[in-house]
Formats: C-alpha cells, sequence, structure tokens
C-alpha cells in the first residue's frame, strides 16, 4: 500500500508555483504549461480519505487522455501529452469558475435530493413520480460553481451564473452546448463497451479566446457507468443498479454514518478494503476502454515521475 502517490513535492524546470488538488497536483511551468499529476489519493464528499488507492492515479490518467483524444474533434483540449503514466502536460488555461455537470439518469445526488422531496436542480424542473435510476427523456446540465481549495462545490442555476457575470450569455450558450455533445460521445464510446454513461462533470477554461476543456474526462471520478446488460431488469424490480464509478465508496462511507458533516470521523480503511478499491477502478478501466490494465512499475515511483516528467520539459 505504501507504492501509492498520496503525496508529490517536485521542483520542475521552470516551475513558477503548485496547485495541490484533493486528488491532482497541478504544476505550472512558465505560465505556459500545466504538470497535472494525478495522485492515487481518493476523495468523497469534498473529503481527502486517509489512504491512497494503488494504481487510481494511472486509471484516471489513462482514461482522461483517451477521452480527450475522441473528443478532440468536438472541442479543442488542454492535452499536450503523458509522459508518465500518471502525468498529463498541456497548455496552461483561465478556468472558468463553473463546472458543467451533465445527468442521463435520476441518480447518485440527484436521486437523494430527489427522495427528499426537492423538484427543481439547478433550475431544471422535474415531474413526480420518478424512481431511482430513471433515465430522462433527454439529458439535463446541472452546473456547480468551481470552488476553491476546501470548499464545496455549489449547487448555481443557469440565470445565477449570468447575473453574477461568472460566464458571458454568449461563452455559457456555447459551454452548454460543448457540454452536451461531449456526453453524447462518451455515451456511444461507452454504449460500444456495454456501458452507459450516467452522468458525468466538464469544465473548461479559454485560451487564446477560445474555449478549451481541462482536466479529466468520463473517468470514474468524474463520471459514473452503469452496466447496459441487466439495467432495465434491474430498474424494472427497483434493484440498485451494477456499476462502475466512485459512488460505491459514497455508499460505503455512507453506511459507516461518514457523509463529510461536522463531528463524522472517516471510517478505517482496511487493506483489504484499499485492494478492493483498487480493483475497482481497473475493472472500469478494463471495460471502458476495452484494454487490459498494464500496472506501471511503482517500486519507486515519485523518482519515477519526477524523471520521467523532467525529461521531457528539458525535451520542449
Amino acid at each position: 500500500m505504501s507504492k501509492a502517490i498520496v503525496k508529490t513535492d517536485y521542483n520542475f524546470p521552470g516551475q513558477k508555483s503548485v496547485y495541490k488538488g484533493k486528488v491532482r497536483d497541478v504544476y505550472n511551468i512558465n505560465d505556459d504549461y500545466l504538470v497535472m499529476v494525478v495522485s492515487d489519493r481518493i476523495s468523497a464528499f469534498d473529503v481527502v480519505l486517509p489512504k491512497g488507492i494503488p494504481y487510481k492515479g494511472q486509471v484516471l490518467n489513462q482514461i482522461a487522455a483517451k477521452f480527450l483524444d475522441a473528443t478532440a474533434d468536438i472541442v479543442p483540449n488542454w492535452k499536450i501529452a503523458t509522459p508518465d503514466p500518471t502525468v498529463t502536460v498541456g497548455h496552461m488555461c483561465e478556468t472558468y469558475p463553473v463546472e458543467m455537470i451533465v445527468r442521463g439518469y435520476l441518480t447518485g445526488s440527484s436521486w437523494r435530493l430527489y427522495k427528499d422531496g426537492g423538484r427543481d436542480i439547478c433550475g431544471v424542473a422535474l415531474p413526480d413520480g420518478l424512481k431511482e435510476h430513471q433515465a430522462f427523456p433527454e439529458p439535463i446540465l446541472t452546473p456547480t460553481t468551481k470552488a476553491e481549495q476546501g470548499e464545496h462545490d455549489e449547487n448555481i442555476t443557469r440565470e445565477e451564473i449570468l447575473k453574477q457575470g461568472l460566464v458571458s450569455e454568449e461563452e455559457y450558450v456555447e459551454l452548454e452546448r460543448i457540454s452536451l455533445e461531449l456526453f453524447k460521445r462518451g455515451s456511444e464510446i461507452a454504449n460500444e463497451m456495454g456501458l452507459i454513461l450516467v452522468d458525468t462533470k466538464y469544465e473548461f477554461g479559454r485560451k487564446d479566446g477560445k474555449i478549451y476543456l481541462i482536466d479529466e474526462i468520463h473517468t470514474p471520478d468524474s463520471s459514473r457507468y452503469f452496466y447496459a446488460d441487466g439495467y432495465q431488469e434491474r430498474f424494472d424490480k427497483g434493484e440498485n443498479q451494477k456499476q462502475l464509478s466512485k459512488e460505491f465508496v459514497r455508499e460505503w462511507l455512507m453506511e459507516n454514518n461518514f457523509q463529510g458533516r461536522d463531528g463524522e470521523a472517516v471510517p478505517e480503511m482496511s487493506d483489504e478494503y484499499v485492494t478492493e478499491v483498487s480493483e475497482r477502478y481497473i475493472e472500469l478501466y478494463e471495460s471502458i476502454t476495452g484494454n487490459k490494465f498494464e500496472k506501471a512499475d511503482v517500486s519507486e515511483v515519485i523518482g519515477r515521475v519526477e524523471k520521467n516528467v523532467t525529461d521531457y520539459l528539458n525535451s520542449l
């Protein structure tokens, strides 16, 4: 378990600053490039859990790279290269302060809100009588504010975004269009692999006057997948869906009386549970890509990342 990347403290060539998020450590290289190290940290309910998940960063980084390449015809993206299995180097962009959440099904946090009587999600009105895991007639957009470090993302409506001037109306309309196109493409790819892309989030930035897709895309940290086989039968019976996402971690935490609220203690993560989570992430990788997961050598993982990134930056 000690081979997981839970902390980085690099000093790369040209490095000006570093931002450490819940999962990703992002190094600013001369205000031109970003080096994103996808750690093995895992977060839920906006809390970083105490143990890292081996190979999780590699899984997320390689899935994101695949989908960034597969959607580059829809919108330019920040990725330039992946010099290490856990690292993406890309363009530095001015980040939009909102995240675009696209939902195809009533599940997860949207179901929890609905079950408690909520009939409006980010300005989208929902009718009575819906069931958990039910497909919406068309995917819906439920944006959130992009939280600063240590803060929670907050649901927000389109009207509030425009009223607060977070994004111009012209740009926001384009972000909506792009998000729905990306979700459609992701759904088509997932369907080919026997999966359903249930919901996901997209983040965007601006560079040279153009909108860029940034960060990760269609990974199990940012997305939820159901297995298509048996979906309808399970739905008709009111059973839980077989899914590949981080939701199973949230469910485990809730079963152990933790939802990130004040006074709640994070439950103990046994080595067995950490291994189980790692295996679930690898299962997602193999299911969504159709490729066997090749575990990178993690015997000296911190040094490996430093060498690969430094060599790449020196070649630019």
